[in-house]
């Protein structure tokens, strides 16, 4: 890898539809963004983490980690419509740096092993991929919303280990190259992308108010190694 750093992307609004204050909401004891902030700062290859925010309060509370830099949002891109991507072109223009890796701060179980791994994998693969996502691997029988089977024959009633496998984009990492970006259309995920497996506890998103109460569940028993 040669020595090589990316620069961490952690985007967070102040308000969120169904769960209030959801950033900041206390998860076993710390602010929600509290945790994957924590994994994404124990990083050795992630030199900054630019945290862009229309909250005055993530911003402070976010002063505690060494590695943050606050980019405030402007009002264009404010709002509960504004598409990632759109965040994303405003730091990456701001940034003089070339690798990025973007994160939520809905997924606290995410871990700096599982960071590393991915940051690894983008650099040693870069002649091949131009950037990385995560994925959830699904070995399930999935029907359409007319009820008919998806991935498999009902006639033959695979064991649903011996399915093929399909992937679910868990959101729980995005790493790409500036140049990447602006190929794809400025998109994160690139033109040429490579997927990789995260365990499915691991990659929790907290979305509704129940998924506060697994998520934490999890954590306390600690079943992420």
């Amino acid at each position: 890898m040669q020595n090589r750093k990316v620069t961490a992307l952690l985007p967070m609004k102040g308000h969120s539809e169904r769960v209030p204050n959801k950033n900041i909401r206390l998860f076993n004891g710390k602010p929600l963004f509290f945790h994957v902030l924590s994994s994404l700062q124990e990083s050795n290859y992630i030199d900054q983490i630019i945290i862009n925010t229309d909250s005055s309060k993530i911003a402070e509370l976010a002063k505690e980690f060494s590695k943050v830099i606050i980019h405030k949002r402007p009002a264009e891109i404010c709002g509960d419509f504004v598409s990632m991507n759109d965040i994303i072109d405003f730091d990456i223009e701001k940034s003089k740096k070339d690798y990025f890796i973007q994160t939520h701060s809905t997924n606290p179980l995410l871990t700096t092993a599982s960071i590393d791994n991915g940051i690894i994998s983008f650099f040693n693969h870069l002649e091949k991929f131009d950037s990385v996502f995560s994925v959830t691997k699904l070995q399930t029988r999935l029907y359409t919303k007319g009820a008919k089977p998806l991935n498999h024959n009902p006639k033959e009633l695979l064991r649903t280990q011996d399915l093929e496998p399909l992937y679910e984009e868990n959101s729980n990492f995005f790493i790409f190259s500036k140049k990447s970006f602006l190929e794809a259309g400025k998109k994160r995920i690139g033109v040429t992308p490579n997927m990789l497996e995260l365990d499915k506890l691991e990659a929790i998103d907290i979305d509704e108010p129940q998924d506060f109460i697994l998520a934490e569940a999890i954590q306390k028993l600690n079943l992420i190694k």
